[in-house]
């Protein structure tokens, strides 16, 4: 979609996306895709360093312009971007404690009602890793630096309560050094630290312009009953609700044993902790006003209460997600970003769909069924190299935005043709954002037939049930056409394939009474005769099994070779490729 971004910063806004790169901000219309303004942001031009471009490293909406800020040669540099029609960029900040010194190092930052919290690296080496509030309305305010052990900063979020607002509070999710350096324990642990909006810091006299309500906890995701965890926090996702408490965090995690996890939190359970959890190391009487609570004026906090924040920031009693025994779901694949979208199905029921994107570039769509996952689809996106490094969702619009290295694109997430060929096949999708009428599978609308639920394929009309029609704008199959016909000869070796259109289903093969289970490679369902006989020969079919559905997905006749009855050359269906791939599975199965 666009190029030559090197490293790219993201932010939307109704309409229209930004995206940051080196040395510009692309103004994008979401509708089309098309370029409204390209915006430089160029670098500090008296640089000498071998790299003085100015890479985006921030842009957030702030007010009625735009904050940017860049690494500007190595001294990091803020901007305002204003203007609807075209854009005028205003010098604003000196960067320093806002923005990284390079675009490699750690750093997060969030805007709240027009204060600027930033988590990055205060030095150009990339030490010191701070949390604070900078640039806005508030006071400026720090963390200390002994309350974190070399962290990496994952996500910030702002939870808002319509009720109180003064009882706001920032989350800061985290991964940490281990303090326990026992051989067994991982080197990393996960955390999440919280401080109240309203927080100004402490008096003169104890933690001026410093944190008074920093609290932390660890995140637990793992399978208590076998003591494996998955300790390394990547990614973290909040599903925002009308009552904060019924709002949910979805985090994604890694292992020491190359595994990577989802766990499910919900945020009345999660604030819980910070409420009622004894202190770490801490065994006195808890002081009123308890600790890390948010007060109009938190320079009046008696120094007794600011003492154990200041000391023994973090609970004693961990976060458990909703799912307690086990991860929401476990995988091989190495995950490396989530969002969640909430969608409405054709009967008004609201489904989450997980949207994952692994380490080599595709994205997987898993429906959260009753705390059990389904994976809906596997989406390549084609000529895209590299990790994913950020994603943001128009619910709206039901679009995906990707940014990896030097590049962004886009995934519709209504991709219904894939599953358009009859009802029961776009009933098997269990795709929330896909509904059965009569002109297909098309996006979800009032009255499509769906079974979210189950799946079950009984809600398709009679009528269509042998039914079938191609893909629309799907890329042409290599599969062989139903009711082929091949003359083979005695003795030679041969195989059947058919395509593997759901991993969910179940492939057999039936020929002449019997019937075998298919050898399946990645795409593919394979019969295999090592060497033709007589009772080789008939019709075969490949029958494909799915829930309370079955259909004949291919159909082959085998017959005798007319050349070999009348005494001449025995001949071969194979091609090529076919004898290929058929003298590899013949080396597996003799070994």
């Amino acid at each position: 979609m666009y190029q030559d971004c090197a490293f790219i910063k993201t932010v939307m806004e109704s309409s229209e996306l930004y995206i940051g790169g080196t040395n510009f901000v692309h103004r994008i219309h979401l509708e089309d895709a098309s370029l409204v303004e390209s915006i430089p942001v160029t670098g500090d031009q008296s640089c000498r360093e071998i790299s003085c471009e100015n890479i985006i490293t921030i842009i957030q909406k702030f007010q009625d312009s735009l904050f940017v800020c860049g690494t500007n040669g190595n001294k990091p540099q803020c901007w305002k971007l204003v203007g609807n029609q075209s854009t005028e960029v205003i010098p604003s900040y000196e960067g320093t404690g806002i923005a990284p010194h390079t675009y490699a190092h750690n750093s997060l930052s969030i805007i709240v009602e027009g204060d600027l919290y930033t988590a990055v690296p205060l030095n150009s080496d990339g030490s010191s890793l701070q949390f604070h509030r900078k640039a806005g309305r508030r006071p400026n305010v720090w963390m200390r630096d002994r309350w974190v052990k070399e962290p990496t900063f994952i996500s910030t979020i702002w939870v808002r309560r319509k009720e109180d607002k003064d009882q706001e509070k920032i989350y800061l999710f985290f991964r940490e050094k281990n303090s326990d350096s026992s051989p067994d324990a991982d080197p990393w642990i996960s955390r999440v630290a919280r401080v109240c909006k309203v927080d100004e810091g402490g008096s003169k006299r104890f933690l001026q312009n410093i944190w008074t309500s920093f609290l932390k906890a660890r995140l637990v995701c793992g399978i208590p009953g076998e003591s494996l965890y998955f300790n390394r926090l990547h990614d973290v996702y909040v599903q925002h609700a009308d009552d904060w408490k019924d709002s949910r965090l979805y985090a994604l995690f890694s292992s020491s044993w190359n595994s990577t996890a989802v766990c499910i939190y919900s945020m009345a359970d999660l604030d819980n902790i910070f409420e009622e959890s004894t202190f770490k190391g801490f065994s006195g009487d808890i002081p009123e006003p308890r600790p890390g609570t948010c007060v109009p004026n938190s320079r009046t906090l008696p120094v007794s209460t600011v003492r154990i924040v200041r000391d023994y920031p973090e609970m004693s009693n961990w976060i458990q997600p909703v799912h307690r025994h086990a991860p929401f779901y476990i995988s091989a694949n190495n995950y490396t970003k989530i969002v969640v979208d909430r969608v409405t199905a054709a009967d008004g029921v609201a489904h989450n769909v997980l949207l994952l994107a692994t380490a080599q570039g595709t994205i997987h769509k898993i429906l959260e069924d009753n705390s059990k996952p389904f994976i809906i689809s596997e989406t390549f996106l084609s000529n895209r190299t590299g990790p994913v490094l950020s994603m943001k969702l128009n619910s709206q619009m039901r679009k995906l935005f990707v940014g990896f290295p030097e590049q962004i694109t886009w995934l519709d997430l209504q991709r219904c043709q894939d599953y358009n060929e009859s009802c029961q096949e776009c009933v098997l999708a269990r795709d929330p954002y896909c509904a059965w009428n009569e002109l297909g599978c098309t996006p979800v609308s009032q009255g499509g037939i769906q079974n979210i639920p189950g799946g079950q394929t009984s809600v398709c009309p009679k009528s269509n049930l042998e039914t079938k029609r191609p893909k629309r704008d799907a890329l042409s199959q290599t599969q062989e056409p139903l009711g082929v016909t091949y003359s083979v000869s005695l003795g030679v070796p041969f195989y059947l394939s058919c395509p593997i259109h759901s991993n969910h289903a179940s492939y057999t093969w039936k020929y002449g009474g019997r019937s075998s289970r298919c050898q399946q490679t990645g795409t593919d369902c394979l019969h295999l005769i090592t060497a033709m006989s007589e009772n080789n020969y008939g019709r075969y079919y490949c029958l494909s099994s799915e829930r309370d559905y079955t259909t004949v997905v291919s159909s082959y006749q085998l017959n005798p070779s007319s050349q070999e009855s009348s005494g001449g050359v025995r001949a071969s269906a194979e091609t090529p490729a076919m004898a290929l791939l058929l003298a590899a599975l013949l080396v597996t199965s003799c070994c």
